[in-house]
């Protein structure tokens, strides 16, 4: 048996092993945050936002769900992507929901009393929690999913999450009106530099 062989499979259940540590390390950001926004009166939401968490979602069945062709398995580039995207993820959506605190919410939402955080990964890119989620879904599909439907996934979530986007700057602009209008001219929404 080569040496490529014999490292393979090996390989495979350390980057299932990472991947399912790093979705319960990234689920786990958001719980004490949750209970800390718990019970905050709603001032204003963004309804259209849901169709965007619809679409988020389908891509990550797309990711998920386990259509592949006979003798499918992945290469050791795509599991060590995986092993490289997995933990940044994680790290950026604990850095995330640190900063912004007792603001967040699941749905898009403004509390009373809601303040424009711009600190820590918000002074890069406005929505930080989407780029964890698909660092995260990446690093799924890079370890579990064939390439036909990672590319289905990953096109529901950008379309999804440009949806998202829109809802959430409608509702920051309406609230905060100069501040939000002068940050969006220079944060970039979810991709640094580009978008």
């Amino acid at each position: 048996m080569s040496g490529q062989k014999m490292i393979h499979p090996i390989l495979q259940l350390v980057a299932y092993g990472e991947l399912t540590v790093c979705w319960i390390a990234w689920a786990a950001s958001f719980v004490q945050r949750y209970r800390r926004s718990a019970g905050q009166e709603e001032i204003a939401k963004a309804p259209s936002a849901q169709w965007g968490i619809l679409l988020d979602v389908v891509g990550f069945v797309c990711i998920w769900v386990h259509v592949r062709p006979a003798g499918f398995e992945k290469s050791l580039p795509e599991l060590l992507a995986s092993m490289l995207l997995g933990p940044p993820a994680v790290a950026l959506s604990w850095w995330a929901t640190r900063h912004l605190g007792k603001h967040w919410r699941y749905q898009a939402v403004l509390n009373a009393n809601h303040e424009l955080v711009t600190t820590g990964p918000y002074a890069w890119i406005r929505h930080p929690m989407y780029v964890s989620m698909f660092g995260m879904l990446l690093a799924s599909g890079a370890a579990y999913t064939w390439w036909p439907m990672l590319v289905g996934g990953v096109s529901f979530f950008m379309i999804g999450t440009d949806v998202r986007v829109e809802a959430e700057d409608r509702l920051l602009e309406t609230y905060f009106q100069d501040e939000f209008l002068e940050y969006r001219s220079r944060v970039r929404a979810y991709i640094p530099f580009i978008r």
